[in-house]
């Protein structure tokens, strides 16, 4: 008996070590994406250890366990993580970051570059007025705008 014959006889193997290889990456991505494709795998391996012949039966319920926990418990488990003491987004993370002022940024706006990100900027006072090329401290993330000051110069 070769592999591909063992193989087919037991279908429940490749999906098993299509669990593993999803938790395995979950585990190097971190984004709770592919551990839900990893227990529809599973589910698609119990499944086949009671109907190995039944491959479609196999497929689809892989695909429903997996998109109903992506639907199901992906966003618990995100608001459970992002809730968790410690927790800090990347915009979050910014805030104290240095960058250069791309072009003039006044009340009206401007732009930054932060870690070779372009961002939207404005001054954190309205009639404080920064030249292009200064060196300029992210203040706090307004949405999508960053807040910014220049970075030797002491606030208020």
């Amino acid at each position: 008996m070769n592999l591909t014959d063992w193989l087919g006889d037991h279908v429940w193997s490749l999906w098993l070590s299509l669990a593993f290889l999803l938790a395995v990456a979950e585990i190097i991505s971190l984004d709770l994406v592919l551990i839900m494709f990893a227990a529809g795998a599973l589910a698609g391996a119990l499944v086949s250890l009671v109907a190995p012949d039944l491959w479609w039966l196999q497929i689809l319920t892989a695909a429903g366990v997996s998109v109903g926990m992506m639907a199901l418990l992906r966003p618990t488990l995100l608001a459970k993580v992002r809730s968790m003491p410690g927790y800090r987004s990347s915009t979050d993370k910014m805030i104290g970051s240095s960058g250069l002022a791309v072009s003039q940024i006044d009340r009206s706006g401007g732009e930054i570059k932060v870690d070779g990100q372009s961002w939207s900027a404005r001054p954190y006072a309205p009639d404080l007025v920064i030249e292009s090329g200064t060196e300029v401290e992210v203040f706090e993330i307004d949405g999508a705008i960053a807040v910014v000051y220049p970075r030797h110069m002491q606030l208020p």
